[in-house]
């Protein structure tokens, strides 16, 4: 199972599966029980490109316009850039706040791809939550979506972790 981002807190979550033999999370988050998403990207200040808005009147987060760019896919083509930050959808807010209660990385392989670059989660929290769970990590430059700037690397990883489960 992989997961991207906030996709991380979910996998995190719905990786205890049987179905599930192995994550792969790529410049995520990995909470622990009793802890979000929210918890992790409070532990280090934002790079000062992260432009994730307050939540709206109906607690939706966007990313500021001025900031989309260089904060959230910096190393991808601004028309790609242009496009992404027009059709970004509603994501709200409390999701950040859900708590894991039955991580799936304390008894399944993981592997994790750190963004070097990225400014939505800093790499450092990532090496932290990564580090702390004794996930298989490789470090890819890149921004936050090094899923479509280093499209290679990241399937490496992921070809990786479903050959190292086959059976």
């Amino acid at each position: 199972m992989v997961g991207q981002s906030w996709g991380g807190a979910v996998i995190s979550q719905a990786g205890v599966s049987d179905k599930v033999a192995a994550l792969v999370y790529v410049a995520a988050f990995q909470p622990d029980n009793g802890e979000s998403a929210l918890h992790w990207i409070q532990t280090i200040e934002p790079a000062s490109e992260n432009g994730i808005l307050p939540p709206d009147d109906n607690g939706i987060v966007y990313n500021e316009k001025s900031k989309f760019h260089a904060g959230f896919c910096g190393d991808i083509d601004a028309k790609k850039a242009a496009f992404m930050y027009a059709s970004q959808g509603a994501f709200y807010a409390r999701a950040f706040t859900s708590q894991i209660t039955n991580a799936a990385w304390k008894t399944k392989p993981s592997w994790g791809c750190v963004a070097t670059e990225d400014k939505t989660i800093n790499p450092d929290i990532q090496r932290n939550m990564y580090g702390r769970s004794n996930t298989k990590t490789r470090e890819i430059k890149g921004s936050h979506v090094i899923f479509m700037s280093q499209p290679e690397a990241v399937a490496e990883v992921i070809i990786e972790a479903a050959e190292s489960v086959a059976n």
